[in-house]
C-alpha cells in the first residue's frame, strides 16, 4: 500500500550531478543537437529527443508551455518504489534513488503521464522494441535499491525478457 507515501520523502527537487541538476544532466545525456541557456549555468534550452517509449522525434524547447513535451521519467516509479521497499530505505538512499541516472530517462511527456506510477505488470512502453531495455533497466534499479516485485510484475518482466534472452542488465 501507499501508506505514508509522500514524494518529498525522496527528494525536495532535482539533486546535482556534477555541475548540473539531475533534470538537465539527463536532458544533456538523452537529447541531441543541444543548445544551452547562458544563465543559469547548465540549463538545456533546446534539443531533439528520439523518444525511447514511442519512437517519436520530439523537438524540446524550454519554456512554460513547451517543457512538458519532454519529461524525465523515473523508470521505476517513485510511488512503486515506496510500495515495494523504499519506505525501509534511509533518507539518503531514497534521495539517491530519486536522482540516479540509471533510473532516469528523458521521454515523451504525455506517455510518461500515461505510465504514472505503474509497474511492468500494468504498463510497458508502446514501442515494443524498447520493452527489453526498459525491463532490464527496471530490474537493475530494483536490484540496486533492493526493491521487490510482485508476482504479476515478475511474470510480465519474464514475458518481455523471453523475447531478448541475450539482453544484459545495465550496470549501475
Amino acid at each position: 500500500p501507499k501508506t505514508g507515501y509522500d514524494r518529498g520523502l525522496f527528494s525536495d527537487g532535482w539533486g546535482n550531478i556534477g555541475s548540473c541538476d539531475a533534470r538537465n544532466y539527463i536532458l544533456a545525456r538523452d537529447l541531441k543537437n543541444i543548445t544551452w541557456r547562458s544563465s543559469p549555468a547548465c540549463t538545456v534550452a533546446t534539443g531533439v529527443l528520439n523518444d525511447p517509449y514511442t519512437g517519436q522525434v520530439i523537438n524540446f524547447v524550454r519554456g512554460v508551455g513547451t517543457s512538458n513535451a519532454v519529461q524525465i521519467d523515473h523508470v521505476v516509479a517513485v510511488s512503486d518504489a515506496w510500495q515495494k521497499g523504499a519506505q525501509k530505505l534511509s533518507a539518503q538512499s531514497r534521495y539517491n534513488f530519486y536522482n540516479d541516472p540509471l533510473n532516469l530517462l528523458a521521454v515523451d511527456g504525455p506517455t510518461n503521464q500515461q505510465k504514472s506510477d505503474s509497474d511492468a505488470a500494468s504498463w510497458l512502453p508502446p514501442r515494443k522494441s524498447f520493452r527489453c531495455p526498459y525491463v532490464a533497466r527496471q530490474i537493475a534499479v530494483k536490484y540496486k535499491y533492493r526493491l521487490w516485485v510482485t508476482k504479476a510484475e515478475r511474470d510480465a518482466m519474464l514475458s518481455v525478457l523471453r523475447s531478448c534472452p541475450d539482453r544484459r542488465i545495465p550496470a549501475g
